[in-house]
């Protein structure tokens, strides 16, 4: 309901106030972390504040964050977090790979927020945060979705990205996607034009040509798009 939107948006804005920290890079999972408290929180506070669950960033909520950002139509922030979560972000210098101290390549269960050590990576590679990120960007991100032999387009495109291509499988076929920010929505399959924005996948080992045109009023990040698949502007609180 719309009631629960906007208190979804009120905790968002809470939790960017509260538990992102931009300086350091990383989405704290709660704060202030446990440490002498009564009564007992259990095996949380065995962690050191600020390590892992208590405190620090612990990857599958970061993801969740960004894609609820996402979900709501902040473009921008469910952006600016997966960037932020991204390993490939906190490793461009030398500086950053010494903070880091973990590979760039993989997802980290955990970040550090607590001193000396903030912004230093926890456990690498065996950590279900890489599925969430791949599905953060596929489908909250660039906005690809599959259910059953269908797929369904509604990417977020960030300020000052024009469109991007994106190759997909199915089964045997093959479907190239051009999304392109534009004046008018479209939606093509194989040069023609289709309802909606939801396209019915064939497996016929084929190569489809798919392209979608999305509107982003006064240069705003795109957020989702209608029902009706008439517009992608930035939905404000």
């Amino acid at each position: 309901s719309a009631a629960d939107r906007g208190r979804a948006r009120i905790a968002m804005d809470a939790v960017d106030a509260h538990l992102v920290r931009r300086d350091a890079g990383l989405v704290r999972l709660l704060d202030p972390p446990f440490d002498q408290d009564r009564p007992d929180p259990g095996y949380i506070r065995g962690y050191v504040p600020g390590v892992r669950e208590n405190g620090g960033q612990y990857t599958h909520a970061a993801i969740w964050a960004a894609m609820a950002f996402a979900h709501l139509g902040d473009t921008e922030r469910a952006w600016e977090l997966a960037r932020m979560i991204n390993p490939v972000h906190r490793t461009g210098s030398g500086e950053a790979c010494a903070t880091y101290r973990t590979e760039p390549y993989v997802m980290t269960a955990d970040v550090y927020a607590a001193a000396p050590h903030v912004g230093r990576g926890g456990w690498s590679w065996y950590t279900g945060s890489a599925g969430w990120m791949y599905r953060l960007v596929v489908e909250s991100l660039l906005g690809v979705t599959r259910a059953g032999d269908t797929l369904t387009l509604m990417p977020r495109l960030p300020g000052g990205w024009d469109g991007f291509r994106l190759h997909y499988r199915y089964r045997g076929s093959h479907y190239a996607i051009a999304v392109h920010r534009a004046d008018a929505p479209l939606l093509r399959v194989d040069g023609e034009a289709q309802q909606g924005n939801t396209i019915v996948l064939v497996d016929d080992g084929c190569t489809h040509e798919v392209e979608l045109h999305v509107v982003c009023r006064n240069d705003a990040a795109c957020a989702a798009p209608p029902a009706d698949w008439t517009s992608c502007e930035k939905i404000r609180p």
